[in-house]
């Protein structure tokens, strides 16, 4: 079982396949196996590499409490064991926020960040004021209403039964993740690094409305915007089928040279 150092803190991770790297950051409910369904499709033609941020599943849990600002340097961490390089980084809810910083730190190891329903930490006042109009509104349903469909919980009661036994391996909480896109990167950070993004989301995102990542997508020259149909902020759980298309897609789409951005 590999483990990166981050510090002095060890961060588990796995790697399977071959081809491209993709790497994945799992979002606060996750851990590494979160990605079962990507790892299965993928792996294939890629190289998929999946993490665990500290404070979850085999990561070191052992302080009292956590810190976001620590992210990035984990997800650079396994970039460095595993001396990656032309590497796109793919990350879900808050774990696109510690994707992108890690992109911004090691741009020569990353081509692309795949925002996946998050506008990744990026410090814009319109950007800032339209997000937190969204959460407004997310926070007023329950959990599960956020994350998934109604449909899906009621057909499917066996995965989201796994879906919410996911996050017991964990000890980090939302509560604890202070500081979590404190010092976000501005839009001009992020076009003189050169590392392409992506803005992935579903149509039925309800903790970031579809307006707010389309604009997010409009203020960013150079990024990509992937809307899809009829699917919820959990993508990747839900719709893997539409979720692993997309990311295939985009891990296949040439990035230009940097010194072209």
């Amino acid at each position: 079982m590999p483990y990166a150092d981050s510090d002095g803190t060890p961060i588990y991770y796995e790697r399977h396949g071959n081809g491209p790297a993709i790497l994945f950051v799992h979002g606060s409910g996750g851990h590494h196996a979160a990605w079962w369904q990507q790892v299965a499709a993928l792996r294939a033609e890629f190289t998929i590499v999946t993490m665990d941020l500290r404070g979850f599943g085999r990561s070191d849990s052992s302080t009292p409490e956590f810190d976001g600002q620590d992210f990035p340097g984990d997800v650079v961490a396994v970039l460095d064991a595993e001396d990656l390089t032309d590497t796109m980084l793919v990350g879900q809810s808050i774990g696109s926020v510690a994707a992108l910083g890690a992109a911004l730190l090691r741009p020569e190891r990353v081509t692309s960040v795949v925002l996946g329903h998050s506008l990744g930490g990026i410090s814009h006042p319109e950007l800032r004021e339209m997000a937190a109009a969204d959460r407004a509104e997310a926070v007023r349903l329950p959990v599960l209403d956020r994350l998934l469909t109604s449909g899906f919980r009621r057909e499917r009661p066996d995965l989201t039964f796994l879906f919410q036994q996911m996050g017991t391996f964990n000890v980090a909480r939302m509560a604890d993740l202070r500081n979590l896109d404190t010092g976000g990167p501005s839009l001009q950070d992020i076009q003189q690094a050169g590392v392409q993004v992506a803005f992935l989301a579903g149509e039925k995102d309800a903790v970031l409305g579809v307006k707010t990542v389309t604009r997010a997508h409009e203020l960013l020259p150079g990024s990509h915007l992937e809307i899809v149909p009829g699917a919820p902020h959990s993508m990747y759980w839900e719709a893997p089928q539409q979720y692993n298309a997309a990311i295939a897609r985009l891990r296949r789409t040439p990035t230009p040279p940097k010194e072209a951005v």
